[in-house]
């Protein structure tokens, strides 16, 4: 009979950092307010503008509108033809700004090319910008002024926090500059509170030797979009790694972070789960501050 071989290695699985637990927790605080907004007299509402037929950008709308519906939100919603003009776009986001029914809007991303995404988003009332990513709400952040923060950094500062992972102090290196989530998310981990104060270095796929700078990080977010770019020899043994950037492939993820980094980190976020739920919890978050603010019930 063969003896078992107690040296033999046994294969290390990280901790799966999921956000479903983290986002039912946000929603339960949203849907407290809302019933509080709406015994006031105050019925939140956050409206969507969804121009042309992308199927992705559809279905997140159908996750928003969903949502809504199970937080007693109004969705107002606006479908533009794939051939709507600039003005067309502007003109649907005038009326949205101008309606005091009306406490959130969002833009859905991306927009058909002949169409100016930037330009319509300045164009929203940065009061009612529930992605947080108005300009003058990303100087407010960098300022550390109050407004509405980044959805998916702000859900990356609080899943970290919800499971007890010290940020303080530590290294964290974000790979992926974007304006939407590196950029932001690296202001948000340095600012000085109890979740963040962190040492944040930025890099991205310019950068040769990207990987001398993930290998050292304690905490490590893959940012860059670039399916499988982060694989277990580009992970510092025992990190917490959060995979937030992905591509998709018709309709299959692919995220940054290939699986087999779960053997070399001690905390990582699901391939499906992970970012994805706490991105949708800080939208609602920012659209149920946003009511409250606008109605005076803050």
């Amino acid at each position: 009979m063969p003896i078992a071989d107690d040296t033999a290695v046994i294969p290390h699985t990280a901790r799966l950092l999921s956000g479903k637990p983290l986002a039912d927790k946000v929603f339960a605080e949203v849907a407290d307010r809302v019933s509080r907004l709406r015994r006031a007299g105050v019925v939140p509402a956050l409206a969507t503008v969804l121009v042309g037929d992308d199927d992705a950008s559809a279905g997140y709308i159908r996750i928003k509108q969903r949502q809504a519906a199970e937080l007693d939100f109004e969705s107002p919603h606006t479908h533009l033809p794939a051939d709507a003009t600039q003005e067309d776009l502007h003109r649907v986001i005038a009326g949205y700004n101008a309606d005091p029914g009306v406490h959130g809007l969002l833009v859905q991303y991306p927009v058909p090319a002949h169409l100016d995404y930037d330009r319509a988003l300045q164009s929203v009332d940065p009061d009612k910008d529930v992605d947080g990513m108005h300009p003058l709400n990303i100087g407010r952040l960098a300022l550390g002024l109050p407004g509405p923060l980044p959805c998916t950094p702000a859900g990356i500062e609080a899943l970290l926090a919800h499971y007890e992972i010290p940020v303080a102090g530590r290294e964290v290196v974000i790979l992926g500059r974007g304006a939407t989530l590196g950029r932001p998310l690296s202001i948000m981990l340095a600012q000085k509170r109890p979740t963040a104060n962190a040492a944040v270095t930025v890099v991205h796929t310019g950068v040769p030797d990207w990987d001398r700078y993930t290998r050292r990080a304690d905490i490590l977010v893959a940012a860059a979009g670039v399916p499988g770019i982060i694989q277990p020899e580009h992970v510092k043994p025992g990190a917490v790694v959060i995979g937030a950037g992905v591509r998709y492939e018709g309709r299959r993820l692919l995220p940054d972070v290939d699986e087999s980094c779960a053997e070399v980190a001690s905390a990582i976020t699901p391939r499906v789960g992970g970012v994805g739920p706490t991105t949708v919890a800080m939208l609602f978050r920012n659209a149920v501050d946003a009511a409250e603010r606008l109605s005076g019930r803050g």
